[in-house]
């Protein structure tokens, strides 16, 4: 952040702490003075869950059972909490419960680092996963596929679990593979994750294909002729741009906030925004504090480049850098975004966008630390509770909730059927399309 506008910050807090608060998140003396959210609209939050189903884009519970455990199921007990764990899960069963969750998008990530055909087995391995997971607690949840799917399980009394794919190289480049991981009960795939794919660029690497190549935009249509979410999260502002062009049902973004409050790459810019309406789609903002903050992402920098430093002067010494940066930290107290900064981005891409088009995506399990006010999945009446307080109606609230991306699914489904009539499966090769993989 440029230093003019690190002065006018510390002016703002200065003069009046509760907007400073609000612009750059609070330090650890300033977390104590909160207050707690109003009871009366944690409950009404709470009674609205009941008839509506809160559908969460994005948690990566499946990814931690892989690194944790080898996917050792019985070896993380949901049903026990995760709180005491080393270091802790924001999920379980008893904090699913309390959060009001009615269906949730179980991330089956895979990194970028893993290639090829491992790729697809590790995606399949997390999907397994998802599917275990639902036959271990049979109680709790169900594996669902439709839109009508998730109402049936929340109405229940069960937490409908949906499958999305992360990262577009969990396909290998084969259409073939698409079909049959949709076929497994994947509902929606994140274009790129962190690097670009050999046919669409990433929001966080250097751009080679202007978005998407024509092989990129076959796999959007062949996503609509499935009825999979075409999931914008993690691509490049053009990439956003060229799909939605070629898509023809609503698109989503999983896990992913405004760029006009936080200048993440991985945000959503307002012209983007301003798309939305006319193709369907739903932001489903995060709750990543590196994108809710502008001040996390540049403290975060400051660290990364501190790092860089001591790394640089002391080649070989790691136990130099743990105590160098323990020393800068001191110096420079760590930032937290806040339940607050939250709710600004989704009044921001209400604002945008349209009430119809936001949603909620937490992408708990996949991040190493919180916003203050969200520690957990048994915190989503608490945000819910503050939007009320802000002045929405339950309807509004309703449709952040599980309305929006279940209305988006549920016309994917209707395009997706239309499709099928018109068209067979897709046999296009991406060397048939683009010329040797780039």
């Amino acid at each position: 952040m440029p230093k003019i506008c690190w002065l006018a910050l510390g002016l703002a807090l200065a003069l009046e702490p509760r907007l400073g608060a609000a612009l750059l998140g609070e330090t650890a003396a300033q977390e104590t003075a909160r207050k707690a959210p109003d009871p009366a609209l944690v409950e009404r939050a709470r009674r609205l869950l009941d008839r509506v189903p809160l559908v969460d884009g994005h948690n990566d519970l499946p990814w931690e059972y892989r690194k944790r455990v080898q996917n050792h199921l019985e070896k993380i007990d949901l049903r026990a909490g995760t709180t005491k764990l080393d270091p802790p899960l924001h999920t379980d069963i008893p904090r699913l419960r309390r959060g009001g969750i009615g269906g949730q998008f179980w991330s089956v990530y895979v990194p970028v680092e893993i290639p090829g055909a491992d790729a697809i087995q590790a995606v399949m391995e997390q999907i397994d996963d998802v599917h275990r997971l639902a036959e271990r607690y049979p109680d709790t949840f169900e594996v669902a596929r439709t839109a009508a799917d998730v109402e049936r399980i929340h109405h229940a009394g069960r937490i409908a679990s949906l499958i999305g794919m992360e990262g577009g190289h969990s396909i290998h480049n084969s259409l073939a593979a698409l079909r049959l991981l949709y076929a497994a009960g994947a509902r929606y795939m994140t274009i790129t994750h962190s690097k670009n794919t050999d046919w669409a660029d990433s929001a966080t690497d250097e751009p080679r294909h202007g978005g998407l190549t024509r092989f990129g935009e076959e796999v959007i249509r062949e996503m609509n002729r499935l009825g999979m979410l075409v999931d914008l999260s993690h691509v490049s502002a053009e990439t956003m741009k060229k799909a939605l062009a070629v898509a023809q049902a609503p698109v989503i973004f999983s896990h992913s906030s405004a760029r006009a409050l936080d200048a993440h790459p991985r945000n959503v810019p307002d012209d983007v925004l301003k798309l939305l309406p006319a193709n369907g789609g739903v932001v489903m903002v995060s709750f990543v504090p590196t994108f809710t903050s502008e001040a996390v992402r540049a403290w975060n920098a400051d660290q990364d480049a501190a790092e860089t430093r001591l790394k640089t002067l002391n080649p070989g010494d790691p136990d130099a850098v743990k105590k160098g940066l323990e020393a800068w930290r001191a110096q420079h107290p760590a930032i937290r975004a806040t339940l607050e900064q939250v709710a600004d981005h989704v009044e921001h891409v209400r604002k945008l966008a349209g009430i119809d088009h936001v949603g909620i995506g937490s992408d708990f399990d996949g991040i190493t630390s919180v916003p203050l006010g969200l520690e957990g999945v048994d915190t989503y009446p608490a945000l819910l509770a503050e939007l009320l307080r802000r002045g929405w109606t339950d309807e509004d609230v309703a449709k952040l909730a599980g309305r929006n991306v279940l209305r988006a699914l549920g016309q994917a489904e209707q395009v997706a059927q239309r499709l099928q009539k018109e068209r067979p499966a897709s046999d296009a090769l991406i060397e048939e399309l683009d010329g040797k993989a780039k």
